[in-house]
């Protein structure tokens, strides 16, 4: 899964939904701006003390240009693609943000026994998803044997600060930046006194507190059609995140069979289930961000396992022919039953 490709189909949905659900006339200041190739917002009850909009805004975009140069893997300079470039057996020093991600990465890895995995990005190359001129075909098995002997997350460690590959592996951690830094946002708000917010980066959002008069933050969950943009779901966040992983609108179709963006690392193909997409809500914008690619990525079945034997708060949807069925879990359910 390069993760990169999992998220944005939710994120003229849920940015749309951000706007349209705030509704209060009281004051809120509010930023936006853009970030990681796509774009933020950040919405907040003023409070006494607080740096201007601004002075604001100035701070949390030397924090993202700062984050941009330590993981962006579209451009040649940062640490990440220093890493990258390096040869089978290096190790390198990175920065805590690259080491917080990757240690996450590590476990979603384990926990689903390789699917999630952070070092495919020449896989998607190959199904030409990441092909300049746009063009998607079907491999031939070589091409794909070929990039396969070095994909692997097994072979990516840390070692204190340093990360080391035992072969010549490319990290991409696209896949978690936004939810990383919808987090780091959070913290810098809660630092500088302000504790009613709404932080949203690529789609990934987190909010805290209430609008003015006591009304909830609320956003939409975007019903997976491939036709058409449509809010299937309106929930309320305090103290939670939300993030949605879909394969509905990046895929391709070849003499009848549809091809997704998401790849199974072990066989290099594909993977084909009938899962849509899956929403997470969690405490942590950076976990959420994870497990909602981590479920996409088992499937129906054992994505359906995995988050009711770890109390994972998901919204599954299915692909029933030409229909889809929203299964959500226990936890999820109690977050949202208040709203319906």
């Amino acid at each position: 899964m390069l993760f990169r490709h999992l998220q944005p189909a939710i994120v003229v949905a849920l940015a749309t939904a951000i706007a349209g659900c705030f509704n209060s006339t009281a004051p809120v200041s509010e930023i936006a701006g853009s970030t990681m190739g796509s774009t933020y917002s950040v919405k907040w009850v003023p409070v006494e003390g607080a740096p201007a909009p601004d002075a604001l805004q100035a701070s949390l975009e030397q924090e993202l240009d700062q984050f941009d140069a330590e993981v962006s893997t579209w451009r040649d300079d940062s640490a990440l693609s220093r890493f990258n470039a390096l040869p089978a057996g290096s190790c390198e020093p990175m920065p805590q943000s690259v080491l917080d991600m990757v240690g996450l990465a590590q476990t979603l890895n384990t926990a689903s026994e390789g699917g999630f995995d952070v070092t495919v990005g020449p896989l998607l190359k190959v199904w030409g998803f990441h092909r300049a001129d746009g063009v998607q075909v079907v491999p031939e098995p070589a091409a794909i044997d070929d990039v396969l002997g070095n994909i692997g997350q097994q072979h990516l460690r840390i070692e204190g600060e340093r990360l080391c590959k035992e072969r010549d592996l490319h990290v991409d951690l696209s896949g978690l930046a936004a939810g990383y830094m919808v987090d780091r946002v959070a913290e810098h708000l809660i630092a500088l006194g302000i504790r009613n917010y709404m932080v949203e980066i690529t789609g990934e959002i987190k909010a805290a507190g209430s609008k003015p008069g006591d009304s909830p933050w609320r956003i939409a969950i975007e019903e997976p059609r491939d036709d058409e943009r449509m809010a299937s779901l309106i929930v309320e966040l305090n103290g939670y995140a939300v993030s949605t992983s879909g394969d509905y609108r990046n895929y391709f179709e070849y003499e009848g069979q549809r091809y997704s963006h998401t790849v199974d690392p072990h066989s290099g193909w594909p993977v084909m289930h009938d899962l849509a997409a899956v929403t997470v809500m969690d405490p942590s914008t950076l976990m959420a961000d994870g497990l909602s690619t981590l479920l996409l990525v088992l499937g129906p079945e054992r994505g359906w396992e995995y988050a009711q034997d770890n109390n994972v708060a998901a919204l599954f949807v299915l692909r029933e022919g030409a229909e889809f069925v929203s299964r959500p879990t226990p936890l999820f359910e109690a977050l949202t039953k208040s709203e319906e």
